[in-house]
């Protein structure tokens, strides 16, 4: 199982014109195979400050999202809509059966 977990910021007027985009990469992103779980999460103290976690069968599952055409798209918006900054994004692999 591959494991993402990061962060990102944008200015906090942007966040609303960012919250439909969003939820359109996710939406897609879901129903990906290969993905378990896909989330982007807003700090309760930090209105800027988003939380990445993401959950993938596998690498190559993982290698295949950032192929789609979703994705592109959500690049393509993020450059030219918002100014996103701070990201910081972490890939790990784990046994899934392993419980923390």
């Amino acid at each position: 199982m591959i494991i993402v977990m990061g962060s990102f910021r944008l200015p906090p007027e942007q966040v609303e014109a960012a919250r439909p985009l969003a939820e359109k990469v996710v939406t897609a992103t879901r129903a990906e195979d290969g993905c378990i779980e896909y989330a982007y999460a807003q700090d309760l103290f930090d209105p800027g400050l988003f939380r990445i976690s993401e959950k993938w069968r596998d690498r190559a599952a993982l290698d295949a999202h950032f192929r789609t055409d979703h994705m592109k798209v959500w690049a393509a918006e993020r450059s030219e809509l918002l100014t996103l900054s701070d990201r910081n994004i972490r890939i790990f692999e784990t046994d899934e059966g392993i419980a923390v």
